[in-house]
């Protein structure tokens, strides 16, 4: 191999090969760095860190350079090569862990955000006929039907936010992964869930999900309809 450091990097190899992890495929100086190829990462098995023996091995132990400058060089390569290793297979497995968990996790969110889509609509429809001139004839049962959809509005909400709980749960817990949260779902497997209303939580907390947007709609709603009857002065 060149001498691709201040020593060769040959001679580093042959220092951090006990050590090397065996998901590593590939290790290999391009352009004064190193660069890693590993098997993918599934996110089940545990986290990658250090084995005991770097840090018992007496070959990487630090020599002060005053002692030996040559030594004291290969020395720290070989121990930054290994700790960008293991700091990038750390990350590899936090985005696959992450991924893993996303995909315990979302279960039945797609029916479930479609559910919801499919009520916000008929409710959407409710309320516009409310503004025609046909429902001025037939206002107590306009008024009604929109009753009707905001309740299964709210609950088809409801329902969803049970998934979106838990999603919003794992993305506080990933929070550090560099996969950002829409890019995770997408691999995987959800590439719609960049339309789904997540909200916030951690540890079973929860807030701003789809059911307090649908509230905040509903109170819009109902606020709109008193003014028109208080304006209108109206009985309706």
């Amino acid at each position: 191999m060149p001498d691709t450091f201040s020593v060769p990097f040959q001679q580093v190899l042959d220092r951090i090969t006990p050590h090397l992890p065996p998901y590593l495929r590939k290790i290999e100086p391009v352009h004064g760095r190193v660069r890693f190829e590993f098997a993918p990462f599934t996110g089940h098995l545990k986290e990658p860190v250090k084995p005991l023996s770097y840090y018992d091995d007496p070959r990487l132990n630090h020599v002060p350079e005053s002692e030996d400058q040559a030594e004291h060089r290969i020395r720290t390569v070989a121990r930054d090569v290994l700790d960008d290793l293991y700091q990038q297979a750390s990350k590899r497995w936090q985005d696959a862990a992450y991924v893993a968990e996303l995909r315990r996790v979302v279960h039945d969110a797609p029916e479930r955000w479609r559910a919801y889509e499919r009520e916000a609509k008929a409710l959407e429809a409710a309320y516009a006929y409310l503004r025609t001139a046909e429902a001025a004839r037939e206002w107590s049962a306009a008024i009604s039907r929109l009753v009707d959809a905001q309740d299964r509005t709210r609950a088809a909400a409801a329902r969803y936010d049970e998934r979106a709980a838990d999603i919003a749960d794992a993305q506080y817990r990933h929070l550090y992964a560099d996969l950002g949260h829409t890019q995770a779902l997408t691999e995987a497997g959800y590439p719609e869930a960049k339309d789904w209303h997540i909200g916030d939580g951690f540890g079973g907390y929860f807030r701003d999900g789809l059911t307090a947007k649908v509230d905040r709609l509903l109170k819009e709603q109902e606020q709109h309809l008193a003014k028109v009857r208080r304006l209108s002065g109206t009985a309706h």
